[in-house]
């Protein structure tokens, strides 16, 4: 395995929500986005990380090997934006499947021309977060545009990689049933998406953007209610996704 030097904000060991089972979740930092709801924006800068090797990251999710397989688990590479350091993130999922560690990643998406296919292979499931269909939607909370995510998830499915779709539903924002079939219509044209995750919008971020002294977008903003989510969900098992 090459050597190849990255940036970790931090590991969480033991998660439920980052894939199937339980799982070890490697923080990257670094990113292009700046999502209004963003819940780690102290992951934005690179080198606000600590720089680590591909190799120690490994060897430190190897110490969960046993437990993680017991659990049906594995590790999931996040951020941050994990392709903002793709060579480093590939070096990583390289190490865990040569460990036959089940490898996740998330990912927006944007910067997935920067692994080969060859690369993507390595990846057992991709976590893919499309944040809206509706490009002037797209824009507004992220700050770039829905294109190269939309053909990454295109080009997973021509691949045939496993994905599960995160979408967030943010009250006054994504909500629009219209936005919300777009995105849809779009996830069940795509033969390899296992599973559609609606995450409700929460204000549990707010505290960060407090600490790292800037103004949070959405302060005024209520959390999606469960109703809502349900609602939502419904627009998707409707054209017969999965829904989490």
């Amino acid at each position: 395995m090459t050597q190849t030097t990255g940036y970790i904000h931090s590991y969480t060991t033991g998660s439920a929500h980052d894939g199937p089972g339980l799982r070890t979740v490697v923080w990257t930092t670094g990113c292009h986005f700046r999502c209004q709801y963003c819940h780690n924006p102290d992951t934005w800068h690179l080198k606000g990380g600590r720089a680590v090797t591909a190799e120690s990251v490994v060897a430190e999710v190897a110490r969960h090997a046993s437990f993680m397989r017991y659990t049906g688990g594995g590790v999931t590479i996040s951020g941050g934006e994990p392709l903002v350091q793709a060579p480093f993130v590939t070096s990583v999922l390289r190490g865990c499947k040569s460990r036959a560690i089940h490898t996740a990643l998330d990912t927006n998406g944007f910067f997935g021309d920067r692994l080969s296919d060859d690369a993507l292979m390595l990846a057992d499931l991709v976590l893919l977060d499309i944040k809206s269909w509706d490009p002037a939607t797209y824009r507004r909370l992220t700050g770039v545009e829905v294109g190269p995510t939309l053909a990454f998830a295109r080009r997973l499915a021509a691949l045939a990689r496993p994905a599960w779709v995160r979408f967030v539903l943010v009250p006054g924002i994504t909500d629009d049933p219209a936005n919300i079939a777009g995105l849809a219509d779009f996830v069940a044209g795509l033969s390899n998406v296992e599973r559609v995750e609606v995450l409700p919008f929460h204000q549990l971020g707010r505290a960060k953007w407090e600490q790292l002294g800037r103004a949070y977008p959405l302060a005024a903003t209520p959390p999606a209610t469960a109703e809502a989510a349900l609602r939502a969900a419904e627009i998707f098992r409707a054209r017969g996704l999965n829904t989490a």
